[in-house]
């Protein structure tokens, strides 16, 4: 099978290996669809402090039918078009697992940084953590929902808001284009921020009430003048350690900074921000972490899919066409999603 495989850091080439053989609880999918995630760059290029498995297959938003199962499967059966995610699977039995939050299990196998990706026509997936694809979700602009979809989803849902809240989103990327889809959905008042004056221009095309460059210097003050005092939550999706700073002169009392997008890792091999303390107390503020969001919370995000809430699709591309989209990626450059169609 033909795969995008990546040898070591920013060392990419689509070639042609083995197919994967499915055991014990084990499914083989043919994809036919699968988003390009800024994670599978970030991993691919070591940006983080885990290293991955070179050689590597990145990609964990893939759409496909299941062509074959493991001697073990009950619940999977050949011909089910599922999708792969970014979790292959967990222990099932501790605290997080036990109390549906999963994806805080310290046992957890993350696709593509553990197991193969989904940048293949073939990948693995285990039957537990398949997620069943609803027949009229367009398989194009849904793959994207697998990561960059739920994790913008769960990142709202632990902002707890309601409708006529303030919400800033910044970092107007793959996520930060799913959050306005979301919020929009949700009755917020939106504010987009990011460097890229083109991509406010997409975000007010997709739902952005405000939008504002970061550079702009007076920003923090307009922001608290729109919304008497602060927003009531950051969508943190952008890239830059700064951005998380900034969000924090943005927020009203009482208001939530979520974290959702990672920064690569600093020449000290960390990935932080600085806080104060006082002003935190002083305005009761709140500062949470978000990652991918758990089946639950995937097959919600899957629904509202169906019901026409995606993201942007920038680009629909060929496995040989992922090297150019990471390019544009590393850069900035890509507004909205990009998604490989393997029926091309």
């Amino acid at each position: 099978m033909k795969a995008f495989v990546v040898k070591a850091p920013k060392e990419y080439s689509v070639e042609l290996i083995d197919i994967p053989e499915p055991v014990d609880n084990e499914v083989l999918v043919k994809l036919e669809t699968s988003g390009v995630c800024h994670t599978d760059l970030h991993i691919a290029n070591f940006d983080w402090p885990r290293q991955p498995n070179y050689p590597m297959v990145p990609g964990h938003e893939g759409i496909g039918i299941v062509t074959k199962v493991g001697p073990k499967c009950s619940k999977i059966k050949v011909g089910d078009r599922v999708g792969v995610g970014y979790m292959f699977s967990a222990c099932g039995m501790c605290e997080y697992c036990i109390s549906g939050k999963e994806i805080l299990c310290t046992s957890r196998v993350v696709t593509s940084l553990v197991k193969p990706g989904t940048f293949a026509e073939y990948t693995i997936g285990h039957e537990d953590y398949v997620l069943p694809i609803p027949s009229n979700l367009d398989i194009v602009a849904g793959a994207p929902i697998l990561c960059g979809g739920v994790t913008s989803y769960k990142a709202l849902k632990q902002a707890e808001l309601k409708v006529g809240d303030y919400v800033a989103i910044i970092g107007i990327g793959g996520l930060g284009h799913f959050a306005i889809a979301y919020a929009k959905a949700m009755g917020l008042n939106i504010i987009a921020i990011d460097i890229d004056d083109k991509k406010l221009e997409s975000a007010k095309t997709e739902g952005a009430h405000y939008t504002f460059n970061a550079n702009d210097l007076s920003l923090v003050q307009e922001i608290k003048e729109i919304t008497n005092g602060g927003v009531h939550a950051v969508i943190n999706t952008s890239v830059s350690a700064t951005s998380a700073a900034l969000a924090m002169y943005i927020l009203r009392r009482a208001g939530k900074q979520v974290l959702v997008g990672v920064p690569p890792k600093d020449e000290n091999g960390k990935v932080e921000f600085p806080l104060s303390i006082l002003a935190t107390i002083s305005g009761e503020n709140h500062v949470l972490g978000s990652v991918v969001g758990t089946r639950q919370d995937t097959k919600e995000a899957l629904i509202l899919g169906t019901k026409g809430i995606v993201s942007k699709v920038g680009q629909v591309i060929t496995l040989d066409e992922v090297k150019d989209v990471f390019e544009k990626l590393s850069k900035g450059e890509l507004i909205g999603r990009a998604v490989i169609d393997f029926r091309k």
